[in-house]
């Protein structure tokens, strides 16, 4: 497992002031390029679920790096995978959730039918800073009926105490700052 944890975090790269100034974005599509360190991304994530919730029905995705990793891991394990997406991307009819970000406010939406009342449902990101992108989702899920098992995620931020704005949901993380 450490080797696989060393692996992917030689792959995030930092970036200064992006998307605005005072942020250090973590960069994780140098992970989407090396085959074995996206590998080791859906290994530990599919280790974990299968250990942990072996009773998940479906993997739920954030717009848009939630979708890189989301269908890989719900392939592996034999569940659907639902995306959440910014508002106005989705057709048909929709459920929202507005949240804030620790650089701008915005506004997730899933379909409808996406998710069934008494699903047991993971939520899958690349990244958990301040937590509002993955509370929203929450909140979209629990709309629905539906019981948020936890959250997983590539990188955590620490410092930001997002994983503290979802109280309870646990949040399973490979690498953290």
């Amino acid at each position: 497992m450490a080797e696989k944890v060393d692996l992917i975090a030689k792959c995030i790269r930092t970036f200064p002031d992006f998307p605005t100034k005072g942020i250090p974005f973590k960069d994780i599509c140098p992970i989407l390029k090396d085959p074995k360190a996206l590998a080791a991304v859906t290994d530990l994530f599919e280790e974990h679920v299968r250990r942990t919730y072996p009773q998940v029905d479906l993997i739920v995705g954030l717009d848009a790096r939630g979708f890189l990793f989301g269908p890989l891991l719900a392939q592996r394990l034999g569940v659907g995978f639902a995306p959440i997406r910014k508002k106005g991307k989705l057709p048909g009819p929709t459920l929202s959730v507005a949240y804030s970000l620790e650089y701008a406010k915005a506004e997730a939406e899933m379909q409808e039918d996406a998710v069934s009342a008494g699903q047991k449902v993971l939520i899958i990101d690349d990244l958990l800073a301040t937590g509002g992108t993955l509370y929203a989702a929450c909140e979209l899920i629990k709309q629905q009926k539906a019981e948020v098992l936890g959250c997983l995620v590539v990188v955590e931020l620490k410092y930001l105490s997002g994983s503290e704005k979802l109280q309870s949901t646990p949040v399973f993380s490979l690498i953290q700052y």
